[in-house]
């Protein structure tokens, strides 16, 4: 293994890392408060766009630092929605 693919390993553990701390912060506390859907829909559509550019489509850097952190990404957007759908409904049943 060479220099490039070493460092190439440093964002491929550190993305789906970061990526998960806020994961487990929502599914800990099933709350989407303070949690930006759209940003991290953007930092999705980032990450994909990244490695079909990249064109290492086997390269296990790019999978795991480009593409399993954009699908993390894509199912924190789908339960922050979730989550504030179900924080408006109760809102809703408390003020009737």
């Amino acid at each position: 293994m060479n220099l490039i693919e070493f460092v190439g390993y440093i964002p491929a553990v550190i993305f789906p890392a970061a990526t998960m701390i806020q994961l487990v912060y929502l599914l800990k506390n099933k709350s989407a408060e303070g949690v930006s859907a759209s940003t991290w829909f953007a930092f999705a559509i980032g990450n994909f766009s990244l490695y079909l550019y990249t064109e290492k489509y086997d390269a296990i850097q790019s999978i795991l630092g480009q593409l399993l952190t954009a699908f993390i990404q894509l199912y924190i957007v789908f339960l922050v929605l979730k989550y504030r759908r179900k924080q408006q409904k109760s809102s809703l049943a408390v003020e009737q």
